[in-house]
């Protein structure tokens, strides 16, 4: 397999690195007034500006090349057309399908998938119709009240993520809780908060029998049958699962089961019936409207040549800084309170796809792959870890994500949230020189001395990074298409790198681990060969558990 280190235009673009790494962004915005037009991108309602990175038209053009020479267009076809492109587990990957408004066949082992989506999304619809109207009602006549999602991963975070920032569609009388950490302390919480007569617990698991998700399932099933019997769970759980006989054994009516497929990965499913929370939570309506803005972005995609491609750019810009100035994180920063879970749904997305030190043929890389993802609210980021993107030794580029949209009422609030993430981005840019430092220093009456000193503190370099994406509010629609262009700039860098985004074995090894250290914890298992550390790890635990409740013998 070919490594991108080998292709012609790696090799120019490692020319281009040598020639611009010094450029500073202040002579290129000089140099080029038309440069924020022409490094501007429009789809739908959403905005990138791109202007403030650290590149010029022949990057550019290298960094397009890039993608061309990877084989992109043709890996884009392959994923549409429904080819078994997750090699390591023969799969096809058809996210694109769920929302596939147009309703174009799409075809997997030669089989149209359309009619299955199209038959679970209505079963979703009708179900959600009901809970929301009050015509699904507890075993006591009441309606539901309150929601509890038991997943994890995936099967939570994108759920979680997508109420959230869309609380102000959000059914009235319905409250959201989300439960994946298998520490009781979570599940503790939300059952102190709910009745069992008015509450329905959705609990989302491929296979049903995902350790976390079916421990606290099996404790909120308990919980509810201290106050109802075994025949009322059927009015109190659902399932979102492709297991039947494990669903049916739980007493949960496999009517209330809604399916997804194997062509469906845990990060990228929110769109299938693993996104019946959200649609309980905003309605039939605004869950397809948010299909139709990922559709849209889809669209795009798929058909806008590379150059004028959002997904295709950012994912070129990551590639840029993460191989060529050796960035090894990246910043996603929300100026929109209701956006706050959106960088930890990123951060799965990336690093989960991307996190991986082969390629699809299973040899190894010759780059760095995936960055490290991590962010927070812009507005609060500026009071954290802002002090180390302006000032710090590390190369940190970062998205700003803003909506133009006044959702407040309370004056002044939206127009300073926007001027901090505009300032922001120009601060990041344009730094401070030293003449700027001292001349304001002498302004604000500092000696001369005394300025001197503090010039080299004042300082800012500058020439850092930034993307700035603006929506023209926070909807259903935007919403949709906001992820689907992280969904595709995760893609689009995978196949640059040779890499396989859509398995996940990283994840086993520990899972595997546990249960042997489980079975020890509980003295269900005489003790195993493990290094001096786990060992001692394990003795620690039962001497600090087992003589106070007397359920297991000390290890030897």
């Amino acid at each position: 397999m070919t490594h991108p280190v080998d292709l012609p235009a790696w090799q120019a673009l490692t020319h281009d690195f040598q020639r611009t790494r010094n450029q500073h962004m202040r002579e290129l915005f000089a140099q080029d007034p038309q440069r924020a037009e022409r490094y501007w991108l429009e789809v739908g309602e959403m905005v990138l500006d791109y202007s403030k990175n650290r590149i010029d038209d022949t990057v550019l053009a290298h960094l397009i090349e890039l993608a061309q020479q990877s084989g992109l267009q043709e890996r884009i076809g392959a994923m549409f057309g429904g080819e078994k492109i997750n090699l390591t587990e023969q799969r096809a990957v058809l996210h694109t399908a769920l929302r596939n408004r147009s309703n174009t066949p799409v075809y997997e082992d030669g089989e149209n998938v359309m009619p299955q989506v199209n038959a679970v999304l209505a079963k979703m619809g009708r179900f959600a119709d009901a809970v929301r109207g009050g015509r699904w009602t507890g075993y006591t006549g009441q309606a539901i009240t309150d929601v509890v999602n038991i997943g994890i991963g995936g099967s939570d975070l994108g759920p979680l993520m997508m109420c959230s920032a869309l609380k102000p569609y959000g059914h009235e009388r319905l409250s959201m809780h989300f439960v994946s950490n298998v520490d009781g302390t979570q599940l503790r919480g939300v059952l102190e908060k709910v009745r069992p007569e008015t509450t329905l617990f959705v609990i989302a698991s491929k296979t049903f029998t995902t350790q976390e998700t079916l421990t606290n399932a099996r404790t909120a099933r308990e919980w509810f049958l201290r106050d109802a019997g075994e025949a009322d769970i059927a009015k109190h759980f659902v399932a979102v699962s492709t297991n039947h006989e494990a669903v049916a054994a739980f007493g949960i009516d496999t009517e209330h089961m809604f399916e997804f497929w194997d062509w469906v990965g845990g990060r990228y499913s929110l769109w299938s019936a693993i996104g019946l929370p959200i649609m309980l939570y905003l309605g039939e309506t605004h869950f397809v409207r948010m299909l139709e803005g990922a559709h849209l972005m889809d669209q795009h995609f798929a058909h806008t040549p590379f150059e004028r491609n959002m997904p295709v750019i950012l994912a070129l810009l990551g590639i840029w800084y993460s191989n060529f100035y050796g960035a090894s994180t990246h910043v996603i920063a929300p100026y929109d309170q209701n956006l706050h879970r959106f960088p930890k749904f990123v951060q799965q997305l990336d690093m989960e796809s991307n996190g991986k030190q082969v390629q699809a043929d299973g040899t190894p890389v010759a780059t760095t792959t995936g960055p490290i993802i991590w962010g927070e609210t812009g507005i609060n980021g500026q009071h954290a870890f802002f002090q180390l993107m302006h000032q710090g030794t590390h190369l940190t580029p970062a998205d700003l994500i803003v909506s133009l949209e006044k959702r407040s009422n309370l004056p002044g609030h939206h127009e300073i949230l926007l001027s901090n993430a505009i300032a922001q981005a120009e601060a990041f840019m344009r730094g401070k020189t030293a003449e700027e430092a001292r001349a304001e220093l002498l302004a604000a009456g500092m000696g001369e001395a005394e300025a001197q000193a503090l010039i080299p503190h004042k300082t800012f370099s500058g020439n850092r990074p930034t993307n700035m994406i603006l929506l023209e509010k926070i909807d259903p629609f935007n919403m949709g298409a906001l992820v689907a262009l992280y969904e595709h700039k995760v893609f689009v860098q995978g196949v640059v790198w040779g890499i396989n985004s859509f398995d996940q074995w990283g994840v086993e090894l520990g899972k595997q681990l546990a249960k042997t250290v489980l079975a020890e914890l509980t003295g269900e298992m005489d003790a195993q060969a493990h290094d001096a550390s786990t060992m001692r790890l394990i003795k620690r635990y039962r001497r600090a558990n087992c003589e106070t409740d007397g359920t297991c013998h000390l290890l030897d």
